[in-house]
């Protein structure tokens, strides 16, 4: 009876999932065009992708340094707002809605094309800073400014991770920020001893969905610089969409997913594996 009330989620995950991850590994071994019928190639794939395409290595480079400049800044600024938010004032209900408006909107079409035109040559960006005599430049179509332009409407998205702070923050007891304020700690002391340790396993939640989040972006390169100038916005993601719809070579396409599983796999392993020394747990006596 049980498996049959499951029965849809169990199609589901079978057929849209299991089924094309299979399918999935098995084109990566073959020369697969999504016209004619895949030919078994081995691990032509994998050594043409790290021998012979400086382009993969480009999309390497150019995503990780968009992860590891954007998820830190994300979540500091998710943790600051939050801890704004962590107060009864009036209207700030309202507010936390606001501020979770972006997280809602940033990922779609319509937003990556109004960031666009804010950063475009014309833009509202350039007539602020025209104000202050600074020089218009097109900041998505600059090599020097491109990538920073993702990095900030990815940061600008901060709803998501900070009502999850915010979360954390309410369970964090105020018995033990006024026993500390009693013994005279300051308020960066509460924070560095009280906050952060508390407050951790929320850290550690979205340090890791953020850091996969970030791996897989596509949105915004995609529409905003369709991963240009001179690849320099070049995601993997977009990458490989380039490489399955683009030219149509479905087999090297498979090939960098797998990849970009294992990336995604390594990454989060090693934040499982350091959370044993940062993380602090109440009901394991913390560490």
């Amino acid at each position: 009876m049980g498996f049959g009330f499951i029965a849809p989620w169990l199609i589901g995950f079978v057929g849209f999932i299991v089924g094309p991850m299979i399918a999935s590994l098995y084109f990566s071994f073959t020369n697969y065009d999504l016209l004619s019928e895949p030919t078994w190639i081995g691990l032509d794939n994998y050594i043409k992708m790290f021998t012979n395409d400086d382009r993969f290595w480009q999309a390497i480079k150019i995503t990780f340094i968009f992860v590891f400049v954007s998820v830190p800044l994300k979540l500091a600024f998710a943790l600051f707002v939050a801890m704004l938010f962590n107060t009864n004032r009036r209207g700030v209900g309202l507010y936390r809605t606001l501020y979770y408006i972006p997280s809602i909107l940033g990922g779609s079409v319509a937003i990556a094309v109004v960031w666009k035109q804010l950063f475009g040559g014309e833009g509202a960006v350039n007539d602020i800073l025209s104000l202050f005599g600074i020089p218009s430049i097109s900041w998505v179509t600059s090599p020097d400014f491109a990538l920073a332009t993702l990095i900030l409407l990815v940061v600008w998205q901060f709803g998501s991770p900070m009502l999850i702070f915010l979360a954390g923050l309410k369970a964090i007891p105020n018995e033990l920020y006024e026993a500390a304020a009693v013994d005279g700690a300051n308020p960066i002391l509460r924070f560095m001893k009280i906050t952060l340790p508390m407050l951790s396993p929320v850290i550690f939640f979205n340090l890791v969905m953020q850091t996969i989040q970030g791996f897989m972006a596509f949105t915004q390169s995609f529409l905003i610089t369709a991963g240009g100038p001179m690849d320099r916005t070049l995601f993997y993601a977009v990458y490989l969409y380039e490489k399955a719809f683009g030219h149509f070579d479905m087999g090297y396409a498979s090939a960098l997913a797998w990849i970009l599983l294992l990336i995604c796999a390594v990454f989060t392993a090693f934040i499982f594996r350091t959370a044993k020394s940062w993380v602090y747990y109440e009901s394991e006596g913390g560490r």
